[in-house]
Order: C-alpha cells, then sequence, then structure tokens
C-alpha cells in the first residue's frame, strides 16, 4: 500500500512537471523567446550594447574545471563599459562549474538553453558576506552566512535570464552537511540581489539550490517570471522564492516544485525586523503553480517583522501542497500581515486550505520582546476550489491579540476519503465568510459579502520588457 501511495504521488508530480514544461513551450513559440537562424531574440528591462561570451575570459563548460576566475574576470571587465549603453554575460552551451560571483549595474546575464551553471562543492569558492541586518544572524547558524551563487547588492537594472538555461545549485552536499548538524555558517542561496532596484529573473530552471532559490532583499521593482525551480521535496529550506523587504514586486507564470514554501513573504527576524523596519509591500504573484508536500503554497513569514501589506495572488495552483496561503507568525515578531487579497485559487490534495499560525516559534535568540504582538487583519480569499483536502481551516490567533477583519467567500471544498472529524479549528480570529463549504467556525458567521480584490494596478504591472537580441554564433 505505501508503495502504491508513493507511486500514486509521483504520477502526479510527474504529470504536473510535464504539463508544466508543456506550457513553457507555448509560451516561447508566442514570443518571451525566439529562436531565429543566426539570433535569439528575448524579453528584458532593458537591451544592451556590449556583449561578450564566457569563453572570451578563459571559461571551460567541461562540468570540471572551475569557471569562477572567469566569470569574475568578464563581469569586471564588463563593468566598465556597462554605464555605456549597458553589457550582458552570454554563457554558451557547456557545463560550467563555478562558486559565488558577483553581478554589475545595466547589465544581464544570459544563460543559454543549452548551458548549465554548476555550484561548486569547494567551500573556498563561496566566500563569506555580511548577516543581513533585519536577522541579525543566520538562518541556519548564529554564525556568518556564505554569498549566494549569483549575488549582488547596491545594483540598478540587473537582468539574469535565458531561454531556458539551467542553474544547478548542486546542494545534496549542503544539505547533508545541515542534516548532520555541520553548518556552522548559513548555506548558500542560488540568486540573492541586496539593496538593488530594476531587477529582472525570468526564463529559467533553477534545480537543487543548497537553500533558498531566489531571494531578492531590501530591492523594488522586481519581475520575476517564466521560472521553472526544482528541488527533491524533502531537501532542506529549499524555498523557491521568496521576497524579503522589497517593494513593487511582480512574480508570474512560474512553476516550483519544493522542500518548502514556494513562495515565502519576509521582512525581518523578531528585534532585529523590527528596528531595521522595511517592509514587503506591493506584490502581485499570479499564473503560479506549487507542489510542495511539507509546506505552503505561499507563506507570509514567519520572518515578517518589518511588516507585510498589500499582497495581491491570483490564478494559483497548487498540488499535493500542505497549505494554501498561510499566515506564519508569533509573539516575538511585531508588526503585521495586512491587506492580503487572495482569489482564483485551484487546490488538489491538501493538507490544509486555510492555515494561519499565532505561535511560530523560531527565534534569534532569547532577547525578543515578549511585548511585540503582530497585527493581522484584513485578509482576504475569495473564488476557490479545492479537492481531495484532509483539514479545511486551522486558523489559531494569539490570546487577546486576535487575527481580525478575515474575509472568505465562495469555497468549495471536497473532502478525502478520511478527512478530520472537525474541519473548521479557530481560535482567536475574527471575520465572516459567504457561500464556503464545509460550513465554517462560529467566529467566522456567515455575511452576505464578496470578499475584496483590488480594482487598481500596482505599478510594477505596467513595467513593459522591449525585445532584445543576442547572436546565437559562439
Amino acid at each position: 500500500m505505501e508503495f502504491s501511495r508513493k507511486s500514486k504521488v509521483l504520477e502526479k508530480l510527474i504529470s504536473a512537471v510535464l504539463l508544466w514544461e508543456l506550457l513553457r513551450s507555448n509560451v516561447a513559440k508566442c514570443g518571451a523567446v525566439r529562436l531565429a537562424a543566426n539570433s535569439i531574440t528575448f524579453s528584458a528591462l532593458n537591451c544592451r550594447k556590449h556583449s561578450a561570451v564566457l569563453t572570451d575570459f578563459g571559461g571551460i563548460g567541461d562540468g570540471k574545471t572551475s569557471n569562477t576566475e572567469a566569470f569574475k574576470a568578464a563581469i569586471t571587465n564588463l563593468s566598465q563599459v556597462a554605464a555605456d549603453g549597458g553589457a550582458q554575460l552570454i554563457v554558451p552551451p557547456g557545463k560550467w562549474l563555478t562558486g559565488s560571483f558577483n553581478l554589475t549595474s545595466h547589465f544581464t546575464l544570459f544563460v543559454h538553453k543549452d548551458a548549465v551553471i554548476l555550484g561548486s562543492q569547494d567551500e573556498s569558492e563561496w566566500p563569506p558576506v555580511a548577516l543581513l541586518p533585519s536577522y541579525g544572524q543566520g538562518r541556519d547558524a548564529p554564525g556568518g552566512r556564505l554569498s549566494s551563487l549569483i549575488f549582488g547588492t547596491n545594483l540598478t537594472d540587473v537582468v539574469i535570464t535565458g531561454n531556458n538555461g539551467t542553474i544547478d545549485g548542486q546542494g545534496a552536499y549542503w544539505w547533508k552537511q545541515f542534516k548532520e548538524n555541520k553548518m556552522t555558517v548559513t548555506r548558500p542561496y542560488m540568486i540573492e540581489i541586496m539593496y538593488s532596484k530594476q531587477v529582472q529573473i525570468s526564463n529559467l530552471t533553477l534545480v537543487n539550490s543548497p537553500s533558498w532559490n531566489v531571494h531578492p532583499v531590501y530591492s523594488s521593482d522586481v519581475i520575476i517570471q517564466h521560472l521553472t525551480v526544482l528541488a527533491p521535496v524533502d531537501s532542506p529550506n529549499t524555498d523557491g522564492i521568496d521576497p524579503d523587504s522589497c517593494t513593487n514586486t511582480r512574480i508570474e507564470d512560474s512553476f516550483v516544485v519544493s522542500g518548502d514554501d514556494c513562495i515565502a513573504v519576509k521582512s525581518g527576524w523578531d528585534e532585529y525586523g523590527i528596528k531595521f523596519n522595511m517592509p514587503s509591500k506591493q506584490l502581485v504573484i499570479r499564473r503560479f503553480t506549487c507542489i510542495s508536500p511539507s509546506s505552503a503554497t505561499i507563506a507570509l513569514g514567519s520572518e515578517m517583522s518589518g511588516g507585510i501589506e498589500d499582497v495581491r495572488a491570483e490564478d494559483i495552483t497548487a498540488i499535493n501542497t500542505e497549505s494554501g496561503v498561510r499566515i506564519k507568525t508569533g509573539v516575538g515578531r511585531g508588526a503585521y500581515v495586512k491587506n492580503i487579497y487572495v482569489r482564483n485559487m485551484t487546490l488538489n490534495t491538501m493538507k490544509y486550505v486555510f492555515w494561519m499560525t499565532g505561535d511560530y516559534g523560531s527565534h534569534p535568540g532569547d532577547k525578543f520582546d515578549p511585548n511585540a504582538f503582530p497585527v493581522i487583519k484584513g485578509i482576504n480569499y475569495r473564488d476557490i476550489v479545492a479537492d481531495n483536502v484532509t483539514l479545511s481551516a486551522q486558523l489559531d490567533g494569539i490570546g487577546k491579540h486576535p487575527f481580525t477583519d478575515i474575509c472568505i467567500s465562495n469555497v468549495d471544498i471536497k473532502l478525502t476519503a478520511k478527512p478530520k472529524e472537525v474541519q473548521w479549528n479557530c481560535t482567536e480570529v475574527q471575520g465572516v465568510t459567504n457561500r464556503v463549504s464545509p460550513e465554517p467556525c462560529d467566529l467566522l458567521p456567515r455575511k452576505e459579502i464578496e470578499c475584496p480584490f483590488p480594482k487598481d494596478r500596482l505599478p510594477i504591472e505596467d513595467v513593459e520588457l522591449k525585445t532584445c537580441s543576442i547572436s546565437a554564433n559562439f
């Protein structure tokens, strides 16, 4: 029976991946990335005047030779001309082993469809970087943290894209170290862009990240689209996309299979996040698919101590995933999660549809403020269909500090063959529901209402990409 169950889960995973690849193929045919006889056309924030290929700087794509110095030399050289119309580095077909390298402004990193960037397993090729001030310490260990595979800070107009090229973090080495408690610093992420504006990450396949995959932090005007992110569902902390203290962000047309949250919206950790005081806000998520049996489709928190507000998620699909949009917080976090809008979700094989947690632990130390109570209000869900669900809702606020102004409307939940007897568990929450099945808890009484979804557009939604091209002759 156990083998049969696992086979059925695997069949669902394979079917979802095949469907997504078909959709990606159709998108490419419609013009997101076009291949002509002598050129490759793609979409980007800006096109570049200057161009180089990694092999121009001694790159060797045999999957064995380190290309860390080649990447560094190429980007250093191109940075000298980037102010004059921009510069781009092309990663051609091949397997390009490398440690961490830094990007520059007015720059495009283009990964060819037959190219694979491989993360080195030599720890000396991953230099330390400063702790994030809104976290105060590393997430894996109290000590420092290692630079991400692709890293950038204080940048303007930076693009990481391709025609579905691959970045492979070779994370198994790092997962083993973490599981055996051998990490004294925090594992590297796949892509991290800090203190930057006008950022695009698109048209790539990311596999086996050591930890988080895509981490824009302290940044604004961010577009993340057409990504496929894949990691084993038991790999530790392999979040898909984690916008962190970011403003004006667009995540769309992407697919994530993860060992953790497919998207996790963050803004700092306890007293450090409260002091840094930079919220995540003005975030739109649309046409997004998730598979994560032990985590959320979209998590708000748990590190939310700078605040999270004005999040708009629509046209979301989850398969064999623990929960839909989950709020994670606790005493000591402070700040707020407010004005959250979710609509048009299709969920299949879920443990929870709605999940809010007010007692989430995980503190950076014992100095958090026990009187820093988060404010959770204005949480809106509508137009949701779910099938094969174990528990409709687990909603737990904080004693004397309830989660308020919750609105849930037009929801149809069909249960698994062996569901929980009580389908709605609610404590310390206040709100209303309408046309919801199974019947919600008494703390969310029925009211004739359609939960709101904003009619205005965020500024990032009106940013149009330009059509750019590179030579296909490498």
